[in-house]
């Protein structure tokens, strides 16, 4: 008996497979490649182009956009708004298109979050050779610009042959769907492989679901964690972004309510204790609050929840001060359980705390440190207010002034969506989380240029959620292609454009290690050679208006709030354009250190003290054995 088959070129079968892929958690299933972003040229046009066209919009609905990079930050921010259970493919053509993937699929690998990537490729069959864009390797023929992808994929196959992608597509989908292995995912396609016709087995286009595991803990582990934690007298948790990965903020608040044990957050984990919790003490490490850092440096147990312990975590290994502190690592992938010589609790973190919580039955903190930890909480909480507050409506808001007018204007359900800058900080320190999906912060790799594609995947994710995409003007001039995209899909994303003329956050840094903010202003040359003339005259705010944006110009605080609420009842992408005083302080100060080498030698005296003040810091870095 012969098995049923399908005729199609490659594309056409990778096309109809996608359509047909589930994950199922918890008994809801989702679709796993909801969509496919695409710019076409000569290495995809014939092929994923004329498979998208023949397939349909209900089959998979396809998203135009203007930068490739770009388009994988749009599926980067809708994975993370579906807690990685639904992904999004991007397809480019070879050469230029192909390699601008290259820092879209490092966000994502690095941040753990699903993304297929589907470029281009050179003819299988070298019928033609070289192409045009082709790069030529004298020694390695089978060498193309894809290969950049491999160290940024978690998974990645060349597809030479139409029935090699029978076994290529599986193992994408598997590594897609594992909490442990997902990332980017890179199949690179041949384009005269992509054009060319089989037989394919009926099976391969069958509805295939994904279980997403929650494994729960090895006994031996838990019983290990549990005692650690009874014998603790100052134990703090670290929330990562395995909470929300694994929607475990309930579970986690059930641990905290019956124990007393406070939680301080990573910038991917704030928002897993709602900020007017008693114990949520805000931001840790180098951005965190002075509360969170202080009893870091104190504790003698740190229980890490899906966290990847990155050194803005750590302050760069100087946190955690306590000579007895130790390590409980709970998180689903063993590498990152390890950490810090941790003992480890490897296990989904939903799984995990609800293991916990009943096998710390009974137990609580000593009152003392419960009372410790929130007088501290209530102090910084003056702390926000001030940076917030202005005192004069009709002054020009600083940056800190800003945050307090969004603070006052959006919803629980909003999402506010940052990445880089000097914004990063101020947002960790300062925001008031009020949901788990409110604090959308890609900081494993601080990305200029994610805020705005990755709200239009917000916004695919969750319509009718208010998305604000804060940048400042040099994260805007990095990427403010897709403000296209927005306007042409009718989706109101929130534009903050922030005017400071330059890398306002690397000039600090820059003058903190002795670099004088040399490279960091936008302005004209100085008779001197230096950029330090008059400011650049450009007008960011025509810009985006050009592109297709609402534009709104407030010049005070009070002007400020109502320009935000009106971008906030809007159904417009609308963009509300703020030159901020950046002459008055109203930032707190760093709470812990970071590690930024100065130059050892130097013959400016602005970097022999700053290597005086690092060799005083760098004192206080331990390794934890």
């Amino acid at each position: 008996m012969s098995t049923p088959t399908r005729r199609l070129t490659a594309a056409q079968a990778l096309v109809q497979f996608l359509s047909a892929q589930y994950t199922e958690r918890d008994g809801v299933r989702h679709r796993l490649i909801a969509g496919t972003w695409g710019i076409f040229g000569h290495g995809n046009v014939a092929g994923l182009g004329q498979a998208l066209l023949e397939a349909g919009e209900d089959t998979m609905p396809f998203h135009q956009g203007r930068n490739e990079q770009a388009m994988v930050h749009a599926a980067v921010g809708y994975a993370r708004q579906l807690d990685r259970l639904s992904a999004q493919a991007v397809t480019t053509s070879i050469g230029p298109g192909a390699t601008n993937l290259v820092t879209g699929a490092a966000l994502a690998t690095i941040n753990r979050l699903p993304v297929l990537l589907l470029p281009g490729d050179y003819f299988a069959t070298r019928a033609a050779d070289p192409l045009l864009q082709q790069l030529e390797h004298p020694v390695e023929a089978d060498l193309s610009v894809n290969d950049t992808l491999r160290p940024v994929s978690r998974y990645f196959d060349r597809v030479s042959r139409p029935e090699a992608l029978i076994p290529a597509a599986l193992n994408a989908m598997r590594v897609l769907a594992d909490p442990v292995e997902t990332g980017a995912v890179t199949l690179a396609l041949p384009q005269d492989v992509q054009a060319e016709a089989y037989d394919w087995p009926e099976e391969f286009f069958a509805d295939r679901v994904w279980h997403v595991r929650r494994p729960a803990p090895d006994l031996a582990e838990l019983a290990e964690a549990v005692e650690a934690i009874r014998s603790a007298e100052r134990p703090l948790i670290v929330a990562g972004g395995g909470i929300h990965h694994s929607r475990a903020e309930e579970a986690l608040k059930a641990l905290v309510d019956a124990t007393g044990i406070p939680v301080a957050s990573t910038q991917a984990g704030k928002g897993s204790l709602r900020h007017d919790h008693p114990a949520d003490l805000g931001g840790i490490g180098h951005t965190g609050t002075a509360v969170s850092d202080d009893i870091a440096r104190a504790a003698d147990l740190i229980i890490g929840v899906g966290t990847r312990y990155t050194d803005f975590t750590t302050a760069s290994n100087t946190l955690f001060q306590n000579p007895a502190v130790r390590f409980v690592n709970l998180n689903i992938a063993a590498f990152d359980a390890h950490k810090l010589a941790a003992r480890t609790l490897v296990a989904d973190a939903k799984s995990g705390l609800e293991a916990l919580t009943s096998g710390l039955e009974g137990h609580r903190v000593d009152p003392a440190y419960e009372a410790e930890y929130r007088a501290g909480k209530a102090s910084w909480e003056q702390v926000v207010e001030t940076a917030f507050t202005a005192p004069d409506e009709n002054a020009v808001p600083t940056q800190t002034q800003l945050l307090g007018a969004l603070d006052s204007v959006v919803g629980d359900d909003d999402v506010v969506i940052n990445a880089a800058g000097s914004l990063p900080g101020d947002l960790h320190k300062l925001w008031r989380a009020r949901s788990p999906r409110q604090y959308h912060l890609e900081y494993g790799y601080s990305c200029m240029g994610y805020e705005i594609p990755a709200g239009i995947g917000v916004q695919q994710a969750a319509p009718g959620t208010p998305v604000w995409s804060l940048v400042g003007d040099g994260t805007y001039l990095m990427m403010p292609t897709e403000i296209v995209t927005a306007v042409q899909e009718g989706l109101p994303v929130n534009l903050v454009l922030i005017q400071n003329h330059g890398y306002a956050s690397i000039g600090g840094l820059s003058e903190s290690v002795g670099g004088e903010r040399f490279g960091t202003a936008y302005r004209y040359r100085a008779a001197d050679g230096t950029f330090s003339g008059a400011p650049l005259p450009v007008d960011l705010a025509a810009n985006a208006a050009s592109l297709g944006m609402d534009v709104l110009r407030p010049k005070t605080v009070r002007e400020l709030r109502e320009a935000l609420a009106a971008a906030r009842a809007s159904d417009r992408p609308t963009c509300v354009y703020v030159e901020t005083d950046t002459a008055t302080p109203t930032a707190p100060p760093a709470e812990a250190w970071w590690d930024v080498p100065v130059a050892e030698t130097a013959s400016r005296a602005s970097a022999v003290q700053a290597r005086e003040e690092y060799d005083r810091q760098v004192a206080d870095r331990r390794r934890h054995l």
